[in-house]
C-alpha cells in the first residue's frame, strides 16, 4: 500500500476522504477556561516536546500505560521517537489509526489517538489520551477527548467508540463520563501495565446515544466555547 498519502494537514470539513477518512485533518479550536484547545495530526517535528513532556511526567504515565521493556529515558530518546512515529504513521496511512497532537495555545501538550479503526459491521475504534500534568484539572483532557470522539463519528465515520481506564484512575473516568461514555463492563487482566497484568473498566459511546455532539454538550454546560 502507498505510504504517506497525505502530507499537508487540512480542516476537518467538507467531503470525507473515501480511503483514509479523518486522517491528516485538524479540528476547529475550542476555548476552555483561558486556553485554546485544538487537535491536529501528530507530526515528526513533535518529537522534542513529546519527549520533554513525557519524561517530566514519567511517574504518572508509566503507571497507566503498557509496560515498556527498557528505561523510560531510552523509550523517549530521539531514536525511539523516530521508530514510534514511523510505526504510527504507517498505521495511519493504512487507515487503522489516527494520531492527534493536542495543541494548547499553539503548543504541543499531549495526544489523542483513535485506534483499531474497523469498518463494516463492527464500525468502531478506541480512544486514548494523555495531557501534560501542568494542565490537569482545567478541562483540557475532557475537551480533547470530546474533539477526538466527535472526529471519530463525523469524519472517520465509525458508529461506536470505546475506552478503558484503570480502577484507581478516577480522573480518567471523569473525563470519559463528561464526554458522554457509559460503563459497559469490567475486563480482567486486560493489559500489561507497569510490570503486571491489570484489570480495566470498559466504557463506550455510540453516535446515536445523544442528539447533540460531544462538543455541543460541553458548550451547553459552559465547559467550553467556540473560538
Amino acid at each position: 500500500m502507498m505510504r504517506y498519502l497525505f502530507r499537508q494537514p487540512r480542516p476537518a470539513t467538507g467531503p470525507r476522504n473515501p480511503t483514509h477518512p479523518g486522517w491528516m485533518e485538524y479540528t476547529s479550536p475550542l476555548i476552555v477556561g483561558d486556553h485554546t484547545v485544538q487537535l491536529r495530526p501528530l507530526m515528526k517535528s513533535d518529537g522534542e516536546p513529546w519527549s520533554e513532556l513525557r519524561l517530566a511526567d514519567a511517574d504518572i504515565l508509566a503507571r497507566v500505560e503498557p509496560t515498556i521493556h527498557t528505561s523510560w529515558a531510552e523509550a523517549h530518546s530521539s531514536a525511539r521517537w523516530r521508530e514510534f512515529y514511523n510505526n504510527i504513521r504507517r498505521a495511519a496511512d493504512d487507515g487503522v489509526l489516527i494520531p492527534f497532537a493536542i495543541d494548547v495555545d499553539g503548543e504541543f501538550c499531549g495526544q489523542v489517538t483513535l485506534g483499531s479503526i474497523q469498518r463494516g459491521s463492527a464500525s468502531d475504534c478506541w480512544v486514548g489520551y494523555w495531557v501534560s500534568s501542568h494542565l490537569t484539572g482545567r478541562g483540557i483532557a475532557t475537551a480533547a477527548c470530546a474533539l477526538g470522539v466527535d472526529h471519530a463519528f463525523d469524519r472517520v465515520g465509525v458508529h461506536r467508540v470505546t475506552a478503558t481506564y484503570l480502577p484507581e484512575n478516577l480522573a480518567s473516568r471523569r473525563v470519559l463520563e463528561k464526554t458522554g461514555f457509559r460503563e459497559e463492563g469490567y475486563l480482567h487482566k486486560n493489559l500489561h501495565i507497569f510490570g503486571q497484568w491489570r484489570d480495566h473498566y470498559l466504557m463506550a459511546i455510540t453516535i446515536d446515544d445523544y442528539v447533540d455532539s460531544c462538543i455541543t454538550r460541553l458548550i451547553k454546560t459552559n465547559q467550553a466555547r467556540y473560538a
